[in-house]
């Protein structure tokens, strides 16, 4: 019996599946450690070049579940809370078929081939299933090129003789990131307001007047700090704002003391809008979502079967609409990109000329979990890899600056 439980079938994805995932864990409890990052990210990576094709399947089975147990968790706030294990289950059986490729091959040098195409891959443009990304924390760095010496020092060694075999293992050492992309500190004092407003109580009628109370409250406790910008969270304002003129003209009068940046929503052309709004001295100016949550604010299928989803799991809500380019916001002199949640994850808000990024979040639909974790690791990866400062605003989990 004890035999069979260690087959290694059955122990090699689970060790893959931990080590792959263990960054995120060790950041979940406070412990960053690039020693252990490293050698945790790389074994998991040689493993995946060489386990049996059964164990590949396997493996990226158990990561699904250990980085996307907590994506059926919103449900609950539709209605349809019973689905939420389906769900899990379904990004569980999503990310093995993501790492399927590699099942369709014993060549160590294909799979690591394949293992680098997949570093482009974005199943129904959910990309947070970054490789380079178990790298974020290591002594390794997260660009592309990085990653393709890794995989090749790991994979060599099947193909060269002893005693220089593992001689390839040195390139590895050409993968260290000897001098990261600077980044820069804002020259303003920035605010990053975190609020704890339950996703139960969130939009409710009844709970609105206490939250715009304790949002003024903030910005009036931010002025008195001497701060120079408030950031306040993604839709803290539970309503479309365009629809609330002495909400917006109370902000524009508090704006000649400090700037107010706040996430809410926006109804224009019959379209509904995720947005932020920044006020600053008496005018506003507004930015619209740049990208999407796929299955969370639309649903990536053909239309036919987007009605149907739409009308049975959401309530009859319709896709949210987006912009068409990423909106900057320049106060006193300095640019900052909006983003907003899941777009602040997306390469897309990190083109051109950009220094800093203001992101808002609402982690409420999701917490207790591992996902603002994960988040907050994301937006270190594509604050890194692009140079990039990120200030952070979060409901519930996730607000700092990251660098």
């Amino acid at each position: 019996m004890l035999k069979n439980i260690y087959k290694p079938d059955i122990t090699y994805p689970a060790i893959i599946a931990l080590l792959f995932s263990s960054f995120i864990y060790l950041e979940h409890f406070g412990i960053t450690c690039k020693i252990l990052n490293t050698v945790f990210a790389l074994i998991s990576l040689y493993l995946f070049l060489h386990v049996s094709k059964k164990a590949v399947l396997l493996s990226g089975f158990l990561i699904g579940l250990l980085w996307f147990y907590w994506v059926g968790y919103s449900f609950e706030y539709n209605g349809v809370g019973f689905l939420t294990p389906f769900v899990t289950l379904g990004f569980a059986l999503l990310i093995t078929l993501f790492f399927a490729a590699l099942a369709f091959t014993k060549e160590v040098y294909i799979r690591a081939l394949l293992l680098f195409i997949l570093s482009f891959v974005e199943p129904f443009d959910f990309n947070w299933m970054q490789i380079e990304l178990i790298f974020v924390d290591s002594y390794i760095g997260v660009q592309k090129y990085q990653l393709v010496l890794v995989l090749i020092a790991l994979a060599l060694p099947t193909y060269i003789k002893k005693p220089y075999m593992y001689a390839s293992l040195l390139l590895i050492l050409l993968a260290v990131n000897y001098s990261p992309k600077e980044q820069k500190d804002s020259p303003l004092k920035i605010k990053l307001v975190e609020t704890k407003i339950a996703q139960d109580i969130k939009w409710t009628r009844q709970h609105l007047e206490p939250t715009i109370k304790l949002i003024y409250q903030e910005i009036e406790k931010a002025k008195q700090e001497k701060y120079e910008v408030v950031v306040l969270p993604e839709s803290v304002f539970p309503l479309f704002m365009n629809r609330a003129p002495r909400i917006i003209q109370q902000l524009q009068l508090l704006s000649y003391d400090i700037t107010i940046i706040a996430g809410t929503l926006l109804y224009e052309d019959e379209k509904n809008y995720n947005v932020t709004y920044m006020f600053n001295k008496g005018n506003y100016e507004i930015a619209k979502k740049l990208v999407l949550v796929p299955f969370g604010e639309y649903i990536p299928l053909p239309k036919f079967m987007r009605k149907v989803i739409n009308e049975y799991f959401f309530a009859g809500a319709s896709d949210f609409k987006t912009a068409t380019h990423p909106t900057d916001f320049t106060i006193e002199g300095t640019k900052f990109r909006n983003a907003i949640c899941f777009e602040a994850t997306c390469q897309e808000v990190y083109e051109g000329d950009v220094d800093f990024i203001i992101a808002s979040s609402n982690n409420a639909w999701f917490t207790p979990s591992i996902e603002p974790t994960l988040q907050k690791l994301l937006l270190r990866f594509y604050a890194r890899k692009n140079g990039v400062t990120v200030y952070h605003s979060a409901n519930w989990a996730g607000t700092g600056v990251i660098k």
